[in-house]
Parts: structure tokens; sequence; C-alpha cells
């Protein structure tokens, strides 16, 4: 191979690997911004999936791993809203009613298994002494 030949090849290659890069990043960029206007966390594995580039592309692009970074820490920073208080008074209430309820089931529940424990330690209680009984009136066979 000459080395105009050669040449050629590399640029080829190189200004084929270069627009290669140009459209991840691209679609990096397109990728965030979808994100944002869905809501979604900016993470590096949601822009991964979205965009359809590796981790190591993410990671190797300052500007992108910058730009994740900032929105990333910018989403942790803002508060979960809170519902306002008669929202909340109203919840509350909900909850309790709740767990007032399923108390009163488990109760019920726990008092019947244990019901059913003593009628089964009776039932068991009256087969030995039959058993007992007749093992000694019947004899071997």
């Amino acid at each position: 191979m000459t080395d105009d030949a050669r040449t050629k090849r590399t640029q080829t290659l190189a200004t084929a690997a270069k627009a290669k890069s140009q459209a991840k990043t691209a679609a990096a960029e397109k990728a965030i911004r979808t994100l944002v206007k869905r809501g979604e966390p900016i993470t590096f594995q949601a822009v991964q999936r979205e965009a359809a580039v590796s981790h190591a592309f993410l990671y190797n692009h300052p500007d992108l791993r910058g730009r994740i970074e900032r929105l990333r820490a910018q989403a942790q920073q803002v508060p979960a809203p809170t519902p306002p208080a008669d929202e909340q008074s109203t919840l509350v209430l909900a909850l309790t009613s709740q767990i007032t309820r399923l108390k009163k089931q488990h109760r019920e529940e726990v008092q019947a298994l244990r019901d059913a424990l003593e009628q089964a330690h009776g039932e068991n209680l009256d087969l030995r002494r039959e058993l007992d009984r007749g093992g000694r009136s019947s004899g071997p066979c």
C-alpha cells in the first residue's frame, strides 16, 4: 500500500469516527433535553438508555459528563413538594382509619387462629387418649 493510499484511508477513518462521535454527542444532548421535558431524573443510565450510547462515551466527554452531573445534583437539591395542610390532615385521617381497621382485622384473625389451635390441641388430646385405651385393650393383632 502506498503512502498516499494509507494517508487517504486514515483520513477517511478519522472523518468517519469524528462524524460518529458528533452524532452520539447530538443524540446524548437530545436525550437530556427529552428527559428534562418529561420531568425524569437526569442520570448517566437514563441518558445512556435514551440516546443509545455507552456509559464510557458519556463519561469520556467532559461537557456531557459535567452537564449530567450538574442536572443530577440540581434534582437532588429540590425538595419533594409537600401537600397543603388540609390535604395532610385528610391523609392522616384516612391512614389512621386504615390502621385502626387493619388492627381490628389482625386481632380477629389472631383470635380465630388461637381458637383453631385450642380446638386442634383438644382433638389431639382426645386422639391420644383413644390410642392409649385402644392400645392396652386390643393387644397385638
